[in-house]
């Protein structure tokens, strides 16, 4: 069995070296060369792969981040893509999770202005999907103007790690009401905070709208006592704070029947951005929009149809797979194909190309260095015979004669010993032929009628 392995890679290298003119080293150079092209292509076929597998950071227990996480988990399952929910404290905890190269999260949602003394530079925006309003309720007879008039009191600013207390001390401080003053400030969560402004502990509650039920935001806007902020300087606080946007809450939206609120009632509210790791599959950016249209794409109490998902920037860039989708949708092949048959005849796609790139130019230029070489060779031993016949034109002593034949029968016997493809053949007998010229004009130089 091993004689004939041995004697059918002798015939074909046999072919290749005699039909061809490829010698042995030019016949290895293609096969190493075609071996590399093949394993960078395996390589590239399953480097290029989508991982089927997503890590989410998404926020506390029963926040509308969680929530709306898990309903990117049901879709994404349904494209054979498993979306992994990683609970958090929040957008800060979540943005700190995303910055971290040690953490596994690939993907989560973070409210804008959080991202203070946090290096973001390896991260992008998929664009904003949804307002955050930020909600304060307080305790009085009568309307409130202006946050600076909460001085003094006790104020539930929300957890620490939290977009509620890290939006509640921008705003306060903008008033001039500073942690470690006479104001006192709470750190509590959501239902800790509402409670304690139902029961009389806290003077005023900051609550975003991620992390408080329309049923607790119905609760206290029918609390005798308890009344809803009315962020009239609104338009000042967004020129000066960028990353806020003014919304209304409309007249009766929350109860018809009851005419809650009683009238317009303008609110602050930043964007929550989907943020990944800029490393991200450009498959799964194309994916997880397309969930995102799904998932916010419908009216709701903040926004109007088809407002978001949209490539709405703040501190972070948007990447340029997301700016791609916003502008043409999903690329050619996950347009028409379901996501894991796309996935790979796009790969397909992209291992062919460079190796026929590799291949095609690499597999040409093998022969031609051997010819090159080859011809080299050849060119070689012309020029030694050059300089025998040059010195032909002078009248040279016997002894000189003699040792120019010497040098002549000894290139005539390195060119024997020369091992020609046949597709070389007519120029090494040329060659053969010259030299058999030159000796007999040696000779008969030597011995004149």
């Amino acid at each position: 069995m091993e004689m004939d392995k041995k004697r059918g890679f002798i015939k074909l290298q046999y072919m290749f070296t005699e039909v061809f003119g490829l010698g042995r080293a030019a016949i290895l150079s293609a096969a190493l060369l075609t071996i590399v092209a093949i394993a960078l292509g395996v390589f590239m076929f399953f480097y290029l792969a989508p991982p089927n597998t997503i890590i989410m950071t998404s926020g506390p227990k029963g926040s509308a981040f969680e929530r709306s996480a898990e309903k990117y988990a049901k879709i994404l399952r349904q494209k054979g893509v498993t979306l992994k929910i990683l609970p958090s404290e929040g957008s800060v905890e979540n943005i700190k999770r995303l910055a971290d190269p040690s953490s596994r999260v690939n993907i989560g949602f973070v409210q804008g202005g959080v991202y203070k003394d946090i290096k973001t530079d390896k991260l992008v925006s998929l664009g904003s999907v949804s307002y955050v309003p930020l909600f304060v309720f307080y305790r009085s007879g009568s309307n409130m103007e202006r946050l600076s008039q909460l001085a003094g009191q006790r104020i539930a600013v929300g957890e620490v790690g939290s977009g509620t207390h890290t939006l509640s001390l921008v705003l306060l401080a903008a008033n001039g009401i500073e942690p470690g003053g006479s104001t006192k400030l709470l750190e509590t969560d959501s239902d800790g905070a509402a409670k304690a402004i139902l029961n009389g502990k806290v003077d005023a509650v900051f609550l975003m709208g991620d992390s408080v039920s329309t049923d607790l935001v119905r609760q206290l806007l029918h609390t005798d006592g308890i009344r809803l902020f009315d962020f009239t300087q609104a338009d000042a606080f967004t020129r000066r704070i960028t990353y806020l946007n003014k919304v209304t809450f409309p007249k009766g939206s929350l109860d018809f029947g009851k005419g809650t609120p009683v009238h317009d009632v303008f609110l602050l509210a930043p964007t929550v951005e989907l943020i990944a790791r800029e490393n991200l599959h450009p498959a799964l950016s194309d994916l997880l929009l397309e969930t995102a249209v799904e998932v916010h794409s419908g009216p709701g109490l903040f926004r109007r149809k088809g407002e978001f998902p949209a490539p709405i920037e703040q501190e972070i860039r948007i990447s340029n797979d997301a700016n791609r989708f916003y502008k043409s949708g999903k690329s050619f092949f996950y347009r028409y194909l379901p996501f894991w048959l796309a996935s790979l005849v796009n790969r397909i796609f992209a291992v062919l190309v460079p190796m026929i790139v590799l291949l095609l130019p690499g597999l040409r230029l093998i022969p031609a260095m051997y010819r090159w070489r080859f011809r080299s060779r050849i060119f070689r031993w012309y020029r030694a015979l050059m300089v025998i016949e040059q010195q032909l034109l002078t009248q040279l002593a016997s002894d000189k004669r003699k040792e120019l034949l010497e040098r002549l029968d000894n290139i005539e016997a390195e060119v024997n010993r020369m091992k020609v493809p046949a597709s070389f053949a007519d120029q090494f007998y040329v060659l053969r032929g010259h030299i058999t010229f030159v000796h007999t004009r040696l000779m008969s130089e030597g011995h004149p009628h």
